[in-house]
């Protein structure tokens, strides 16, 4: 298929996967609709129950699919897991997310910055919205370099389970619905996601993390 952006996911498995993407009414693991899902999970549906970790770009000219593949495969493997802890349900602004105790900044700015090659421009009009909301100095700043303001110094990690007006005891259904799968957890993989011309993100495929290190402490031992 051909995919109109990429990006990288924290994109859980198991009963918390299982669990979002009921929620979503989208499982991006599959690339097909899991039941009806909330009706104030609308906003949120099309890109799957995730964690962001280098947000959607389109692919710069001369870039093809296939190296993106290959150098995420490749930037995955000299990268270390990392636990993030308990995640609890919070409000972000106007909206409910999944967010967990420890923020993987470094995880998250190493597949930002090792795959920034790929990525195109964004377009006067993708620049136009985003400082509509209101950008500070650092993120008009990060906007700037890496196509997104919330990013590096600015990340936060969460995983959206609302759009912006969630429905009258949104929080109380996510708590009882994700706190028995609070975890602690920890990310061993990361995935690339392809959007398709409806705008829904599907799998590509699921990236370990730390091979080469696992190889390479093996070797040593």
């Amino acid at each position: 298929m051909d995919w109109t952006r990429y990006a990288i996911y924290w994109l859980p498995g198991g009963d918390l996967g299982r669990a979002g993407a009921e929620w979503l009414g989208w499982d991006a693991r599959a690339g097909a609709p899991c039941g009806a899902g909330r009706e104030d999970a609308a906003t949120p549906r099309r890109y799957g129950f995730h964690a962001t970790l280098k947000p959607p770009f389109r692919l710069a000219p001369g870039r093809a699919a296939e190296g993106v593949l290959s150098a995420a495969r490749d930037l995955a493997a000299r990268t270390a897991p990392v636990g993030i802890g308990r995640l609890s349900v919070a409000r972000l602004g106007n909206f409910l997310a999944l967010v967990p105790e420890t923020n993987p900044t470094g995880l998250a700015a190493a597949l930002v910055e090792g795959l920034d090659d790929f990525r195109a421009p964004p377009a006067e009009a993708e620049l136009a919205r985003r400082r509509a909301s209101g950008l500070d100095e650092a993120e008009e700043r990060l906007l700037a370099r890496w196509g997104y303001p919330y990013v590096m110094e600015r990340f936060r990690m969460h995983l959206t389970l609302t759009g912006p007006t969630p429905g009258s005891g949104a929080a109380e259904d996510a708590q009882a619905r994700f706190d028995p799968l609070a975890g602690p957890h920890r990310i061993e993989a990361v995935s690339l996601m392809g959007e398709d011309g409806e705008g829904r993100f599907h799998l590509i495929e699921d990236l370990p993390l730390g091979r080469d290190s696992a190889r390479e402490a093996a070797r040593t031992a």
